[in-house]
């Protein structure tokens, strides 16, 4: 909800743009931007997995918002193009006359085992997870480039970051994002503009693999994770990386899971070694695998790495 209290709102002013804002965590994103000050243009196609729907639910964001006295537009343009991109941009600056933040929130599921994946069902996620992030980060670009200020929110997952079953598509796409965060933050530090990824914790994969159990049984495990993981749980994070308190953050990947949150480490050397006359495939299999077995990276799922109960 918007906040009566301006004094000390760290998004006063602000123009944010939020994708994926009908529902769950895109929706308390853009009402706690909106209660932090921020002027939020609230994009979602509506319907399911991307599917349009004749009404989108996030007019019922803008209403909740505009209600509250806070400003906020509604937009139901689809991420995966990119003229729906240059759109909200558009969109933005005709209302509030400036662009300072992106929350690329939008996103889609297709699950299917690897071997049984279609083309299709593949590009249909990548294009809105991270193609999307492509197409509105570098419509924004263009105009955060000339304010000389900016700030790119993405969401990356433990999909992408661990790995998990059934979710090649999902995974590829979320684990481009966090490159391309990274790469968005090198080439935009000398313009003031800083890029970082969020993980949140997602209830519909916590529950993958879980033991066989009673409908009751299942009912309520799910429960308590919904009770201990919700959607305004993650928003904190995303008011904070987007507003100025954030200003020595960027390329960083940030997780969030109920009232748990963590640093990400990202891909660096972990171990060398070195051999005067260069390697064959037999000398690999001699020394490199014995030298290296202990630091290979086990071939884990989300729930293997995150073992304990959301705190």
């Amino acid at each position: 909800m918007a906040n009566n209290n301006t004094a000390g709102r760290s998004m006063e002013g602000r123009a944010v743009i939020v994708t994926g804002a009908g529902r769950g965590i895109g929706r308390a994103i853009a009402i706690a931007m909106a209660a932090e000050g921020a002027l939020v243009v609230a994009n979602d196609i509506g319907g399911q997995d991307g599917a349009s729907t004749t009404a989108s639910p996030v007019t019922d964001v803008v209403g909740e918002i505009t209600g509250s006295g806070g400003r906020a537009v509604a937009c139901i343009d689809s991420v995966a193009s990119w003229e729906g991109a240059q759109r909200m941009v558009e969109l933005a600056m005709t209302n509030f006359g400036r662009v300072d933040a992106v929350v690329n929130n939008a996103g889609n599921l297709q699950d299917k085992i690897f071997h049984q994946m279609s083309p299709e069902e593949f590009d249909a996620v990548v294009k809105v997870h991270l193609y999307g992030s492509f197409y509105l980060s570098r419509a924004a670009a263009a105009v955060m480039r000339k304010q000389g200020s900016g700030a790119f929110v993405h969401m990356t997952s433990t999909s992408g970051l661990i790995g998990n079953l059934g979710q090649a598509n999902y995974a590829a796409a979320k684990m481009g994002i966090a490159g391309l965060s990274r790469s968005i933050a090198i080439d935009m530090a000398r313009f003031g503009i800083r890029s970082n990824c969020i993980s949140p914790a997602a209830f519909s994969r916590m529950t993958e693999g879980l033991p066989a159990a009673s409908p009751e049984e299942q009912a309520a495990f799910e429960k308590k994770l919904r009770e201990k993981v919700r959607p305004e749980q993650v928003a904190p994070l995303a008011v904070f990386l987007a507003s100025d308190a954030a200003a020595d953050i960027t390329g960083q990947i940030i997780g969030a899971r109920g009232n748990e949150m963590y640093l990400y480490s990202q891909p660096r050397p972990i171990r060398t070694l070195h051999r005067a006359d260069g390697w064959t495939p037999a000398a690999l299999a001699e020394q490199m695998l014995p030298a290296w077995r202990t630091s290979l990276t086990p071939l884990e799922r989300i729930r293997d790495v995150f073992s304990w109960d959301p705190i």
